[in-house]
């Protein structure tokens, strides 16, 4: 398990200083359940839940700690509202499935709410209005106009929309939809955990799986063999898990993996609206809200780019710190850090079966707390018999018509950087050239090799070459990862996974 944190690069998440989840031992003997399910954030847990609360035996295996790595990095925006405008999913869908989309993010934001309830779970959820507006420059007719327009259509479609002519906080017009939700993610999580193991159902942590054989359906755990009717692979890249390789790869080259940052600061309590925001910019920038007792906390979010790919990472944060300050002076800020979306080529999660008795679901791109819980919704269904109305929407095996050219565009990029850092100059030849708190790629002996150096100066070399389709990691200075620009894979100074595709770590190198 990689033990990657952001407070090894100064860039721990705000929710994990409140989030306490109980804390759960390896996985010692062999089991057997009706459903593993792999991964402790957003949708493993809620699937975990529903599960067990239908009479299912169930097992959850994290090879950290629980809501720590994808959901513990989220800037928690809970909403119905997808990146992709409802017109355009119109365009691409029609006009029932859109709607379909929407209702299926409503419905999720529900289960929440009932589940918040239900579970007693003391997680600052509320019901706030959520609000589109332009980048924070004057607003042209056009814009306007287009915000009119955008309200007009949403409400015909039958959701709670308005228009606004000056946005608060922002100025300027915008779109108000009503119904939208906050929350604090790791105490969320934290109480479904505690509900999961109330209700008999298992969760072990620092316990990886590795293998995965069908027929029967077991899957390895360290030393131990999980025997299983049905597998959830709630690791937000997927694992490969019974599907095989080929297809898995195939799978892969539909996903677009993206680095986004967020930044948090006290301001003085009730100085800020507690709603959401996000604008009209490419890559757009978000903000809200958390209460925080004598004072409140904003967070806000941007600064996209495709993982990998932008060498300054440290800018990212400073750009967003400065852009915070500008909207709001008074913000003492107090924390910076990164998590990761996943795009597809036609907007829309793959949600469903993978194969058969494997269950996958990612490409959340801005919406990670509402379509984790809606894939929880549908896989428990799909398991327990009940498909849900819209699967069909979201199975990973629909044909991307009309996102064919995105589909083109974003895996452009792997066959570019396979062959421009495989075979050109590493950056450097020396050791030396490796100050501390920095990562360079080195050549050495004829390979290219990932060192790095650690505050105290100590040396951590592996080979550069990412595990999963063979492309050269680079150094993220923010976070101090390796981070892999063609599909996104992350790893530790030390090699570990951070986060899939890849599977395997970095292999060690002796210098």
């Amino acid at each position: 398990m990689a033990h990657w944190t952001a407070s090894y690069a100064g860039t721990m998440p705000y929710w994990a200083e409140a989030a306490d989840p109980p804390a759960s031992g390896q996985l010692e003997r062999d089991v057997s359940v009706d459903v593993a399910v792999v991964g402790g954030g957003i949708t493993g847990l809620t699937s975990a839940y529903l599960l067990v609360r239908e009479g299912a035996k169930v097992a959850l295996f994290e090879r950290g700690r629980v809501g720590q790595v994808d959901t513990g990095h989220t800037s928690a925006h809970l909403t119905m509202v997808t990146d992709a405008r409802l017109g355009e999913l119109v365009h691409r869908f029609g006009r029932t499935a859109a709607r379909a989309v929407w209702d299926t993010g409503a419905s999720a934001i529900d289960q929440v709410e009932a589940l918040c309830a239900e579970c007693e779970i003391e997680c600052a959820f509320a019901r706030v209005p959520g609000f589109l507006h332009a980048p924070r420059v004057a607003a042209a007719d056009s814009d306007r106009k287009s915000f009119v327009d955008e309200a007009g259509f949403v409400g015909d479609m039958g959701f709670e929309a308005a228009f606004v002519d000056d946005v608060p906080l922002v100025g300027g017009p915008g779109v108000r939809f009503g119904r939208q939700a906050r929350l604090h993610p790791g105490r969320y999580l934290a109480g479904l955990a505690s509900a999961i193991t109330a209700r008999g159902g298992a969760i072990y942590e620092e316990s990886e799986a590795g293998e995965f054989v069908g027929e029967p359906l077991r899957v390895k755990v360290g030393q131990h063999t999980v025997h299983c009717k049905d597998l959830v692979i709630a690791t937000h890249n997927p694992l490969v898990g019974i599907a095989g390789l080929t297809r898995a790869t195939l799978f892969q080259t539909k996903l677009a993996l993206y680095t986004s940052y967020v930044v948090a600061g006290r301001v003085p309590k009730g100085s800020v609206p507690d709603a959401l925001f996000w604008d009209t910019g490419d890559p757009y920038q978000y903000l809200r809200l958390d209460p925080a007792g004598d004072h409140d906390v904003v967070i806000f979010g941007g600064e996209d780019h495709k993982t990998g790919q932008v060498a300054d990472t440290e800018s990212c944060y400073t750009s967003l710190e400065r852009a915070l300050r500008a909207r709001i002076p008074a913000a003492a800020l107090s924390h910076r850090w990164s998590g990761q979306v996943i795009d597809t080529p036609d907007g829309l999660p793959y949600i469903g079966a993978m194969t058969e008795h494997q269950y996958v679901a990612t490409g959340y791109a801005g919406n990670g707390l509402t379509f984790g819980t809606a894939a929880a919704t549908m896989i428990t269904g799909a398991i327990l018999g009940r498909p849900h109305p819209a699967a069909e929407l979201f199975d990973p095996g629909r044909q991307a018509i009309h996102g064919l050219w995105t589909y083109v565009k974003e895996n452009a990029d792997y066959p570019r950087y396979l062959v421009r850092d495989r075979f050109t100059h590493a950056e450097e030849t020396s050791w030396s050239a490796v100050k501390p708190g920095e990562g360079r790629i080195i050549e050495f002996r004829g390979r290219k090799v990932a060192a790095s150096r650690d505050d105290r100066g100590r040396l951590s070399v592996r080979d550069a070459i990412c595990t999963h389709l063979g492309c050269v990691v680079a150094w993220n200075d923010a976070e101090r990862t390796w981070d892999c620009p063609c599909h996104g894979s992350r790893f530790t100074p030390q090699g570990e996974v951070v986060s899939g595709p890849a599977e395997s770590p970095l292999s060690p190198v002796k210098n």
